[in-house]
């Protein structure tokens, strides 16, 4: 957990809507009163948050004290509770809504996540997140990922070169396109990975010829085209099928033999898992 990134994030979340004051506490709850919540799970899945939660808690009430009774990663069913939480009823109430509506985000990833390296398993390949990811949450999401199994991909655009369509024809071509990054990489005197996106067999052998990569990205290939795709590169550079691919193909996709799997579907459409926080 990168603690710098997740101070800020729960700073900006807890302003955003705690705003001048939680008025419907302050009017109905006298403020010195103190309860106790429990995090109820409400389906089965995979649950992930519980490390930030904790963090939520501690920023906006240092004193409240959490038991956690399940952690990040482990499997769960309906009616498991995850953790209690105890002190000024307050802070809770105002940590509640925060701490669910990442829980639930995140744990549904996370069960996604988990469901397709479950189908992974006979094979080598391993499946990757995206950039899709919600603005701001991108922290929390491939977070989630990694706790339901799967592999990040780059986090944004400054810790990977990757040539997609537009910069190739930009940069007026394959070839043209990768020496200018491997040189770019020479100037900035920066050790990032190179990866390429090839769109058909052509741009392959493109990339072959010139070589000088990292990683070739086979961008929405069917899957005879992957297959030949793979036995081209021959182990020669490691592969990533991208572009269409979801968890009722995934398997598909895995059997042509490509080294990483990338699925925007881990982030930008996922189900919440269904969980609340309530008084006992």
């Amino acid at each position: 957990m990168d603690k710098k990134i997740i101070d800020l994030f729960i700073k900006n979340a807890i302003a955003e809507d705690v705003g001048d004051g939680d008025h419907t506490s302050l009017a109905t709850i006298a403020q010195q009163t103190r309860g106790k919540a429990k995090l109820m799970v409400k389906e089965d899945g995979v649950l992930a948050g519980v490390e930030l939660a904790l963090e939520i808690f501690n920023q906006v009430n240092p004193q409240l004290r959490v038991d956690v009774l399940i952690n990040d990663g482990t499997k769960v069913s309906a009616g498991d509770i995850a953790f209690t939480v105890k002190g000024s009823t307050h802070a809770i109430l105002i940590a509640e809504r925060l701490v669910l509506n990442c829980m639930q985000r995140m744990s549904g990833i996370a069960t996604k996540t988990n469901r397709i390296v479950s189908l992974l398993k006979p094979y080598h390949t391993q499946v990757l997140d995206t950039r899709k990811t919600t603005p701001g949450l991108r922290y929390l999401e491939k977070w989630a990922v990694r706790i339901g199994g799967g592999v990040n991909h780059r986090i944004g655009l400054y810790d990977m070169i990757l040539i997609k369509d537009n910069h190739v024809d930009y940069a007026g071509g394959i070839e043209k396109a990768i020496i200018a990054a491997n040189k770019y990489i020479i100037q900035l005197h920066k050790p990032l990975d190179i990866e390429i996106e090839v769109r058909n067999l052509t741009e392959l052998k493109q990339v072959l010829a010139v070589g000088k990569v990292n990683r070739i990205m086979l961008d929405n290939f069917d899957l005879p085209l992957l297959k030949e795709a793979v036995e081209l590169v021959n182990g020669k550079f490691i592969t990533e099928a991208s572009g269409g691919i979801v968890e009722e193909n995934v398997v598909d996709y895995a059997a042509c033999g490509v080294d990483y799997i990338s699925m925007g579907a881990l982030t930008h459409s996922v189900k919440s898992l269904d969980l609340s926080l309530k008084a006992f």
